[in-house]
């Protein structure tokens, strides 16, 4: 993460700058300390035999012109820390990570050594959500500050929330290195791992041993660990981490990842269910409620997109609807500007049956049951949907009603599905609901289109190789098509080929593992 000199005033940068500089040969030392800009240093790397380099956002400055010795490495390593099993070391009491690059032999040759800094208010942005006790995933690329923003997330529960908060911290990347944790975790306790292999144990012995309140975890990458922060959320214990992937989606397509947003399953529907559902046979779903209530993926310190209801936004493109996520941005006075998402779910449920679905402009005749007229009545006015209510059913183009209600599937109902009206169905009585219902009658719902048919015609083939083993093959498809069926089949670890010549070149879905093949 970059801090700059123009930082707000809320945003106070602390960087133990100092320590890591003393730990460098004298050389190296001097040329740094030279220069101007050290607020904007991220790294020094020093390789055997290379010129040593330090890193800032926009640029690379070589730091002499002697190439590295294993002297020069000698005097980095015995001046920081034990290396871990991940090959990272720190320095006591600071946040500064030293990674190395070893040999064939063990030996080490390159040394990356890598400014770590508190750095405070980094959450602004998201406290509204860190204080409301839902769990939450951080994703962003390397180096946007997801470690950081964790550390004051820790910070802030601690001490201005006054929670029970445990942190796992692997690599000393959060609380710093050595036995006595870095301030910048406040009042937050932290239990060290000793060795990565070991972090999802370490995580369940937390809430088993330590009653927390909420527990901080960094870099969550194994299934071990996605089940060990299944097992603390079941436990009623806010959760706050870091993955790997930028965003949402690279979650959905991670069969390692995807049960922190709840796990994706390939389903079979019965003739009746599909039919209901006005589906295919054979659909994509989420196995079971999210992990991490909401995700928040990092832009910039200044800037994030945030995902509030996990489980809605995974169901809506599962079903290819879009899914914008809330655009948050933190402005020059420190305010914090919220562009709202569209809401992330489809309108309520799908239509049920019928093809006399109403068409674009013309006014529905529709019979609610079970609905509140007065709610649905203001819902229609304020989407300024082409809707009149009948009390007849008799007289309707379509029905509307609650999900309960349609379960139970009483006489109006039945009746409605033997004549083939569309049957219109919403989880409850609230205006949300209604309006989202009324804007599939302005046609805002979203159109067919050829990528959204692709996807789905893969689906159900995906669901056929995984049940009978048997390749199948595609309809013909454009080349960026073809790439999003390739990445389907590879999400359920599934092989798939590319075959025939343009136009007619298509994509066949094979039994067994994936392997690199012309797209």
């Amino acid at each position: 993460m970059t801090e700059g000199n123009g930082a707000l005033p809320e945003r106070i940068v602390t960087d133990d700058l100092d320590a890591l500089i003393g730990t460098l040969p004298p050389r190296l030392a001097e040329r740094l300390a030279a220069r101007d800009g050290r607020g904007d240093l991220l790294e020094v790397v020093m390789d055997l035999g290379r010129l040593p380099e330090a890193r800032y956002p926009n640029a690379e400055v070589v730091l002499g012109h002697r190439e590295v010795s294993d002297e020069d490495l000698e005097f980095v390593i015995a001046r920081v820390g034990a290396f871990g099993d991940d090959n990272r070391a720190g320095i006591e009491r600071t946040l500064h990570r030293i990674s190395a690059i070893r040999n064939r032999r063990g030996r080490v040759v390159g040394l990356t050594c890598r400014i770590g800094r508190a750095v405070y208010g980094t959450i602004r942005i998201i406290e509204d959500l860190v204080m409301s006790g839902k769990s939450i995933l951080l994703l962003g690329r390397p180096g946007v500050g997801k470690t950081t923003m964790l550390r004051e997330v820790a910070r802030v529960l601690a001490d201005e929330a006054n929670k029970r908060v445990v942190i796992v911290d692997t690599s000393n990347e959060i609380g710093g290195d050595g036995d006595i944790p870095h301030p910048a975790i406040g009042g937050a306790r932290r239990m060290q791992v000793a060795t990565p292999a070991l972090q999802h144990g370490v995580m369940i012995e937390a809430v088993e041993n330590h009653m927390p309140e909420v527990i901080v975890i960094d870099e969550i990458g194994t299934e071990l660990e996605a089940a060990a922060a299944r097992t603390i959320a079941e436990r009623g214990v806010q959760l706050v981490g870091t993955a790997h992937g930028n965003t949402l989606e690279n979650l959905m397509a991670n069969p390692t990842l995807c049960d922190l947003i709840g796990g994706i399953q390939s389903v079979t529907l019965s003739d009746e269910e599909a039919r209901r559902r006005g589906t295919r046979k054979s659909i994509l779903e989420r196995m079971a409620p999210p992990t991490f209530d909401a995700v928040v993926e990092i832009q910039g310190w200044r800037r994030v997109a945030l995902h509030e209801d996990v489980g809605e936004t995974v169901d809506a493109k599962l079903r290819g609807f879009p899914a914008p996520p809330e655009e948050r941005e933190l402005t020059d006075g420190g305010a914090v500007a919220v562009a709202p998402a569209e809401e992330p779910a489809p309108p309520p449920e799908e239509a049920r049956g019928g093809d006399g679905a109403p068409v674009d402009g013309e006014t529905v005749a529709l019979f609610p049951f079970g609905i509140s007229r007065g709610r649905l009545l203001q819902a229609a006015r304020q989407t300024d949907a082409p809707v009149r209510l009948v009390d007849d059913l008799h007289a309707a183009d379509a029905l509307i009603t609650l999900r309960h209600s349609y379960r139970k599937k009483p006489a109006p109902v039945r009746e409605a599905e033997e004549r083939s009206l569309p049957i219109y169905v919403i989880k409850s009585n609230t205006p949300f609901q209604m309006e989202q219902a009324m804007l599939q009658f302005r046609g805002q719902r979203q159109r067919r289109d050829p990528v959204a048919d692709a996807c789905r015609e893969a689906e159900e083939a995906i669901a056929r190789v995984l049940s009978d083993g048997r390749p199948l093959e595609l309809a013909p498809a454009n080349s960026y098509i073809r790439r999003v069926q390739h990445e389907l089949a590879g999400r359920f670890n599934l092989d798939s080929e590319s075959r025939g010549a343009e136009p007619e070149r298509r994509v066949r879905i094979l039994p067994g593992p994936p392997r690199e093949r012309a797209r």
